[in-house]
């Protein structure tokens, strides 16, 4: 949304995409996302911050940089100053179901690059703070071999249109699909599979 924020649900299978790929990622190499379990019930929190309408200018950095700012400068500071709100998850928990899709030509490396993750999870290295599709919301992960139950056993959540991810093959056009939650589980269709 243009002014306040509201997050999906659900983690979007995009976000999956980031938050594996902050593991482990090469060249070679996609991720595509199986299913995602969701095993703690959906909550969200509202928060407000003091955030600025849009960027700031070059020259004032630099100004600020030089400690040469100006009383001009500061009001034009403060006259950006906005509050916003956002409606994010709290408290969740997921278990994300992925394959490896080698590129073509490097379909010899998938074990290789299966053990290479597998290990990395285990031992929870990762190039940068893997996220839940915000910098600011920081993830902590492991790998399991088994699925916790979830709170949603015998139930249907239509989640309505959700963020599958972008069809680079395509113009990098974004891919949306009808999530649906059955028993806890969204699994989404593959990009480039008709979607």
């Amino acid at each position: 949304m243009k002014v306040e924020r509201v997050s999906y649900d659900v983690m979007t299978p995009s976000a999956a995409v980031g938050l594996l790929s902050a593991i482990y990622s090469k060249p070679e190499m996609t991720w595509a996302i199986d299913k995602i379990y969701v095993v703690k019930p959906v909550r969200f929190l509202g928060i407000s911050r003091n955030e600025t309408k849009g960027a700031a200018q070059k020259e004032i950095l630099s100004k600020i940089k030089k400690g040469k700012v100006t009383q001009a400068d500061l009001l034009n500071i403060n006259n950006t100053r906005t509050q916003r709100h956002s409606l994010i998850l709290k408290n969740v928990e997921y278990v994300i179901e992925a394959s490896i899709v080698p590129m073509p030509g490097h379909e010899k490396s998938l074990i290789k690059h299966k053990h290479i993750f597998a290990r990395r999870a285990r031992k929870g290295q990762y190039f940068h703070q893997p996220y839940f599709g915000c910098r600011e919301y920081t993830a902590n992960f492991e790998l399991v071999s088994d699925v916790p139950q979830s709170a949603y056993i015998g139930r249907i959540v239509e989640l309505g249109r959700m963020l599958n991810g972008i069809d680079y093959n395509n113009k990098m056009t974004a891919v949306f699909f009808d999530a649906v939650m059955i028993d806890g589980v969204i699994s989404p269709p593959r990009i480039g599979d008709g979607v």
